[in-house]
């Protein structure tokens, strides 16, 4: 069997196996909640506003309300990828299901390769439907249509894929459980220097400008995330907010370079050929 139909082998056994585990049923729960406590919230904003988002304070209010919850989808996607990354690879060594694969003619690195492939099509499956489902809901509420929801959705895919990525090298060194607290851990702080790294921009202070910059080099899901708000958001919520929208969390005062997405691309390379290099290392 060739490298290359190992590799989508074992990535549809990751996939089928991945719809089965309960975080299939945590993720789909946590959805509806946050579909329908969204929905409910927007309903209100659109008999205040009218029943329409014609002003542009509604509008404003809206790009920051969905922001706001698409924040939470990712958060979800960032929970249930990094800590099912973990299982499902470090789990298989340790029980010895994997040694009973590898024993055959097949390729540590294609094995690793079609775990990572089946986990990057949940985790963007999830986004992709879930953050579609949202964007209905807020159409169908207020009449409200994000302007680049193609992109934004695309670039929460990749910011799931990115800290899978992360969750997946650190599986091959640690317990399950510990890669998806460090994973999670790392997104949650490069979230929060993001913010300080906002806040340094609209004071001046390029010290503390840095901050969020270096952060998002280092591990790129918070400027993916800032690249998706961006698409999400109306056009005319960065002319109301003037210089203070770096300093909110829920704006983003421009889209992503190409060089960044490039980096992006980059960035996940490079870990993947760490963690094929230390699963090639690995005893198992």
């Amino acid at each position: 069997m060739s490298a290359a139909r190992t590799s989508l082998t074992v990535a549809a056994l990751t996939l089928r196996e991945a719809s089965r585990r309960r975080v299939l049923l945590a993720l789909a729960a946590l959805t509806v909640v946050l579909l329908a406590l969204s929905g409910w919230g927007f309903s209100r904003l659109a008999a205040e506003s009218g029943g329409t988002l014609t002003t542009g304070e509604a509008r404003l209010t809206a790009s920051i309300v969905l922001n706001l919850v698409m924040f939470g989808y990712s958060l979800i996607a960032a929970l249930g990828t990094a800590f099912l990354a973990g299982p499902t690879l470090a789990g298989e060594t340790e029980s010895g299901i994997a040694l009973s694969v590898l024993a055959r003619p097949v390729r540590r690195s294609a094995f690793l390769l079609g775990k990572w492939l089946g986990l990057v099509a949940f985790g963007s499956g999830f986004v992709a439907l879930a953050g579609l489902a949202q964007i209905t809901v807020v159409w169908a509420t207020v009449g409200y249509w994000p302007p680049d929801p193609v992109i934004a959705l695309a670039q929460l895919a990749g910011q799931t894929t990115v800290l899978l990525t992360l969750a997946v090298l650190l599986s091959t060194a640690v317990s399950p459980m510990a890669s998806g607290v460090v994973a999670v851990g790392l997104f949650c702080t490069t979230w929060v220097a993001g913010v300080v790294g906002g806040i340094g921009a609209s004071l001046g202070n390029a010290a503390v400008e840095r901050v969020g910059t270096v952060s998002r080099v280092l591990l790129p899901t918070d400027g993916l995330w800032r690249g998706a708000m961006h698409g999400f958001q109306d056009p005319s919520a960065l002319v109301r907010m003037g210089g203070g929208a770096e300093a909110f969390p829920f704006l983003s005062p421009a889209p992503l370079t190409a060089a960044y997405l490039v980096w992006t691309a980059v960035w996940v390379a490079m870990v993947w050929a760490l963690a094929a290099a230390s699963f090639l290392r690995k005893d198992l």
